[in-house]
Order: structure tokens, then sequence, then C-alpha cells
């Protein structure tokens, strides 16, 4: 029997001095997580395709001492992921944790939507998903950094939904790719999960917010009570990076108030 270290459970949740990378950094979710590890001592690389964004991003966390730095890419572009990476143990000298933040949607029945639209969801959120695990991956690798791959897939992901064909979908696909890799990364100490958030605030959203009927019509398959907030998924983005999740790969954890339960 191992016996259990009192220094293990006191540090198991410490990311303090990890350097984090994070796509999809200027939107709602991955600015809230990014600055959510800086406040833990995170060093934080944000990166996504809004140049502006990124930089006033990068000041307001300087503004509160947190190590951050910012790459403008695509992360569905190859030569962007392997630069990104790049750029982040350029400035930071390792890399300790991707959490991929960045997707997009635009729901449309099968029958009317283009093909082309269809396949721009399945690029963003699938491939985009696989090449900045790649490039993460093939660093961890080469630096022998037992680090954690985090790949944010979606509530919808393993219910299907009018209109959906397209973000359940690829969802799903993301749920599976962070199985898959978990298994090609094992060997190395690499550890790879999803959380599976619902419905939350976003530029996107904020619509549902200020219309009842809509919002109503959510909280029927929401034992919570309410749609979430950027900061809720926060916690499970530090827990799953720590080394309190240190058992835990392949995993899809559920971030959905109950929806999945209801």
């Amino acid at each position: 029997m191992v016996a259990l270290e009192r220094s293990f459970v006191k540090d198991m949740f410490n990311l303090s001095g990890k350097v984090a990378l994070v796509s999809g950094g200027s939107g709602a979710l991955g600015s809230t997580i990014a600055k959510g590890y800086g406040y833990q001592g995170v060093k934080v690389m944000v990166t996504g395709r809004h140049e502006d964004k990124l930089k006033e991003l990068a000041a307001e966390f300087a503004a509160e001492a947190i190590a951050c730095a910012c790459s403008v890419g695509d992360p569905a572009v190859e030569a962007d992921a392997e630069r990104i990476v790049a750029e982040t143990v350029a400035k930071f000298g390792s890399l300790d944790i991707l959490l991929t933040a960045h997707g997009y949607s635009k729901p449309g029945s099968i029958l009317e939507q283009p093909t082309d639209a269809w396949q721009a969801m399945m690029d963003a959120n699938v491939r985009g998903a696989y090449l900045m695990s790649k490039y993460a991956a093939k660093q961890m690798v080469a630096a022998k950094t037992k680090g954690r791959i985090i790949l944010v897939s979606s509530a919808r992901s393993k219910r299907g939904m009018k209109g959906y064909t397209g973000y359940s979908t690829s969802k799903a696909a993301v749920d599976l790719l962070a199985q898959s890799l978990a298994c090609d990364l094992g060997e190395y100490g690499i550890l790879v999960n999803t959380f599976n958030p619902t419905v939350f605030r976003s530029d996107l959203t904020e619509w549902m917010f200020h219309n009842d009927n809509v919002y109503q019509n959510f909280l029927k398959r929401l034992p919570i009570g309410r749609l979430g907030e950027p900061s809720d998924f926060v916690g499970i983005a530090s827990f799953l990076a720590s080394d309190a999740a240190a058992f835990l790969t392949a995993g899809n954890y559920a971030a959905d108030g109950g929806y999945w339960g209801n």
C-alpha cells in the first residue's frame, strides 16, 4: 500500500510556475480560464486570430502581475499551430498545459446548410484541436514533460439537436480525439481529457440571457437552474491541469449543470 503524503495533499492543486498555452484566448471562455491560471501563478500564452483583442488581454493581465504573452494565429492552420507552440517555449522555456478553448458554431438544417459551412466547423473544432495537440505533444515528449492537454468540448457532443449536425458532430469527434490521444501519449506521462460545458455567457450567447422564453426553455434540461458563466469552468480547467487529476486521462467530463443527466 502506497502511503499518502501530507505534502502531496497540500500541493496537489498547486499550478504555480507552470506554463499554459490557451487557444481561443480572446474569447469569453479562453480569456477567463487564462486569467484563472494566471491568478494561480501560471505563465500564460494566449492565442487566437484577433491581434487587437489579444494585445488588450495581455496588457490587462500584465496590469495584474500575471506573466502573459500573446501569439496571433489560427489553430486550424498547421504552420500557425507549430509556430505558436514554438513561441510559447521560446518565451517561457517550457510547456506544461495546453487548453483549447477555440471553436466555431453556425447552426443550420442539413437540408439547407452549405457543405462549406459544415466543413468550417470541422476545421475549427476538430482540425484545430488536433493540430494544437500534435505540436504541444511533440514539445512535451521532446522535453520529457508530463504535461496536460485539455480540450474544451461541449455538452452537445453526446446529445443531438435540431440544426446541429455540424457542431454536435465536431464536438463528438473532439471527445474521441481526446480518448485516442490519451492512448497515444500515456506512455509519455501526458494526460488528455475534455470537459464539456453547457451554454455559457459569451458575445454569441448573450442574447439568450435576455430572452426569457429561450432562457426558460434551456432550463427545462438544466437541473442546476441557470445557464453557465465563463467563471464556472475555471475550476475544472484547473483541476484537470493539476496533480490532483494525475490518474485521470481519456475522460469526457460533464461541466453542464446536469444536462447529460436530465
